[in-house]
C-alpha cells in the first residue's frame, strides 16, 4: 500500500491551478481513496474519534480563551464568570474539561490497539513514533490546562509537578526558575502555562498531519498483521471512502453519546472537587493527585523512593514507547497468533489499571487487609506502595524483557497467507 499511486484528476481550472502549486486537494482525495484492508474492525475507528476530539478541544479552547483572565487574582473568578454569565459558557467549559478525558480514553484505546496488533513494527515505525510524540504533547498540554482554573488542586498540582524538575542534577534548579518565571509559582507561571496551553494544541495538529502522512506512505495495518502484496490489493482492500468513513461515523456517534452523558449528567465526575476551592498557597490539600489519565505515571513516580529516580522512571515509562519497534523481536505482528505474548499483554492491561488505582491512593494509606506489608528502616511500606512497585516492575519488564525474549523463543500459530483466509476457505479465497 505504500506504492499507492494517485488517481485524482483535477476537473476545473481552479483545481488544476491549485494542484500545481499546493496539492492539498489531491492529498485529501488520495487519502479518501487510500486502499484500506477490508478486515479492519472497530478498534480502527479511534483515529477518526481522536481527530474529532482534537478539533473539539481547539474550538472550545479558543472560545474559553476569549473570556479567561490569566492572572492569579482573577483566573478563578474568570472561570466562574464563564460558567455563570457567558452565554453557553457552562456548556463550552464542560465540553472542554470532559473532552480532555474523552481524548485520553480514545488515545489509550488507540495505542493499546496498536500494541496488540503490532502496528508499530516495520514498515510503520514512523507512524508509531509520531504517535508517541503526540501522546507526550497531550500529557504536557493537559497538565498546563489543569493549572489554569487556579483552584486548590490546580495550584498544588503545579507545585508538585514543577518541583520534580528541580530534582534534575545541576540544571534542574535554573530550568525550574525559568519555567515558573521566578522562585515560586505566581502570576508569571500562570501566564506561561496559559500561553503554552494555547500553543501546544496547534503543535499537536501539525504532528497529526505528519502522522497521517506517514500512514499514507506505509499503509494501514490490519488485525491479521500481514502485508498485502500488490497482486492482492484489488481483492483485499477497499477505498477508505465511503466504506470506512461510514464505519467511523457510526463509532463517532456512539462515542458522542458517551461524551454527552458526562457533559450533561456527570460533568464533574472525572474532575476533583478541590478545584472548586480558590488556590491557597498557605493550605495544602489532604491528597494532591493529578487527573485520572495521569495516575499511572504518577504512581510510577511515587514508586521510587529517590526523587530524581522517580522522575527518571516516570519519563522512562513514556520514553520506552518510542523504542518499542526495536524491542519487539518477533517477526509476527498480531498477537492473535502469539498466544504466549497475548497472555502477558492481558496481564499488562490489568497492571495499567492497577497503577492508575494505586496512583489515586494516599501514600500513607492504611495497610490493606490480607495484603503483605514490610517493616523497613525508614518505617512501614504499606500495601499500596508495595503493589505500586510490583506493577511498576512489571510495566518495565513487559517492554524491556518479555518483548525481546518472547519474540525470540515463542512459537506463533500459523499465519494466513491473505487477510481473506481467516474468513473464507482457502479455495474460495483463491477464486475471489
Amino acid at each position: 500500500m505504500s506504492d499507492h499511486e494517485s488517481t485524482y484528476v483535477p476537473k476545473t481550472a481552479v483545481e488544476r491551478w491549485m494542484d500545481t502549486r499546493l496539492p492539498i486537494i489531491r492529498f485529501g482525495m488520495d487519502y479518501a481513496n487510500l486502499p484500506t484492508p477490508k478486515n479492519l474492525n472497530y478498534w480502527w475507528t479511534f483515529g477518526g474519534i481522536l481527530a474529532l476530539c482534537l478539533m473539539t478541544q481547539i474550538i472550545t479552547g479558543i472560545v474559553l480563551a476569549m473570556h479567561y483572565t490569566p492572572h492569579v487574582d482573577m483566573a478563578f473568578a474568570s472561570v466562574e464568570r464563564i460558567m455563570r454569565d457567558v452565554n453557553g459558557g457552562w456548556l463550552i467549559r464542560y465540553v472542554h474539561a470532559n473532552g480532555a478525558s474523552m481524548f485520553f480514553i480514545a488515545v489509550y484505546l488507540h495505542m493499546l490497539r496498536g500494541l496488540y496488533y503490532g502496528s508499530y513494527k516495520a514498515p510503520r515505525e514512523m507512524i508509531w513514533i509520531v504517535g508517541c510524540v503526540i501522546f507526550f504533547l497531550m500529557i504536557a498540554t493537559a497538565f498546563l490546562g489543569y493549572v489554569l482554573p487556579w483552584g486548590q488542586m490546580s495550584f498544588w498540582g503545579a507545585e508538585v509537578i514543577t518541583n520534580l524538575i528541580g530534582a534534575i542534577p545541576v540544571v534542574g534548579e535554573p530550568i525550574l526558575i525559568w519555567l515558573r518565571g521566578g522562585p515560586a509559582i505566581d502570576n508569571a507561571t500562570l501566564n506561561r502555562f496559559f500561553s503554552l496551553h494555547y500553543l501546544l494544541p496547534f503543535v499537536i495538529a501539525g504532528c497529526v498531519v505528519l502522522h497521517l502522512w506517514a500512514l499514507h506512505a506505509a499503509g494501514q495495518n490490519n488485525p491479521v498483521g500481514i502485508l498485502i502484496p500488490k497482486d492482492r490489493q484489488a481483492k483485499d482492500t477497499l477505498p477508505f471512502h465511503p466504506y470506512f468513513t461510514v464505519k467511523d461515523g457510526f463509532a463517532i456517534i456512539l462515542f458522542l453519546i458517551l461524551f454527552a452523558v458526562f457533559v450533561f449528567y456527570q460533568p464533574n465526575a472525572l474532575g476533583h472537587a478541590d478545584n472548586y476551592i480558590p488556590a491557597n498557597p498557605l493550605q495544602t490539600p489532604a491528597h494532591i493527585v493529578p487527573e485520572w489519565y495521569m495516575l499511572p505515571f504518577y504512581a510510577i513516580l511515587r514508586a521510587i523512593p529517590d526523587k530524581f529516580g522517580g522522575v527518571v522512571a516516570m519519563f522512562a515509562a513514556i520514553g520506552v514507547l518510542f523504542v518499542l519497534p526495536w524491542l519487539d523481536t518477533s517477526k509476527v505482528r498480531s498477537m492473535r497468533y502469539r498466544p504466549t505474548m497475548k497472555t502477558f499483554f492481558i496481564i499488562f492491561l490489568f497492571v495499567c489499571f492497577g497503577l492508575g488505582w494505586c496512583g489515586a491512593q494516599l501514600p500513607d494509606a492504611p495497610v490493606v487487609p490480607g495484603m503483605p506489608s514490610f517493616n523497613l528502616i525508614d518505617g512501614q511500606l504499606n500495601s499500596y506502595l508495595w503493589l505500586t512497585r510490583l506493577f511498576t516492575a512489571y510495566y518495565f519488564v513487559f517492554f524491556l524483557v518479555l518483548m525481546p525474549v518472547i519474540g525470540l523463543r515463542e512459537k506463533p500459530l500459523p499465519i494466513p497467507a491473505t487477510i481473506s483466509e481467516p474468513v473464507l476457505p482457502s479455495t474460495a479465497a483463491e477464486k475471489a
